[in-house]
């Protein structure tokens, strides 16, 4: 009786390394979602022994610590987005304030702050139109024309 082949041979040797391809692309989702939990506890539940069986504290236990986990794991995204949305704040109070700032060549470069730019997840200053860093930032100051007496 003739079988049929499950998966073509030339397909698995035309697949070739890509080394621009990141080894965490590579690897499969190691995280479990509540309902994965569920599953598993289902599963333990029907493979248990019925003569020893696990106490109802043990199957608490464990979901009380899923239930922690999954809740440190979303106040870790609330955390990070509160501190992307600080730097912009504070970035943005920089805006008409003359800053003098340190370039890459350790040169003192001084001038008012015209623009905030946020690409990639990071603010950025423009001061003479050049964009600099927060973190280049040595001293702010407010701009003489903007100050009340």
């Amino acid at each position: 009786m003739p079988v049929s082949p499950t998966s073509n041979a030339t397909n698995a040797t035309a697949a070739s390394y890509d080394p621009t391809q990141t080894q965490q692309a590579q690897l499969p989702q190691q995280t479990l979602s509540q309902a994965d939990f569920l599953k598993l506890l289902v599963a333990q539940l029907s493979a248990q022994d019925p003569l020893n069986p696990m106490s109802n504290t043990d199957f608490a236990a464990q979901m009380a610590q899923f239930s922690t986990l999954q809740a440190t794991q979303t106040m870790q995204t609330d955390l990070a987005g509160v501190q992307t949305s600080l730097a912009l704040l504070e970035a943005g109070s920089f805006l008409g304030k003359t800053v003098n700032i340190q370039d890459a060549s350790g040169q003192t470069v001084s001038g008012p702050v015209t623009a905030v730019l946020y690409q990639g997840g990071t603010p950025s200053v423009i001061v003479n139109g050049q964009s600099y860093s927060l973190s280049q930032i040595t001293s702010i100051s407010q701009d003489p024309a903007t100050q009340t007496n």
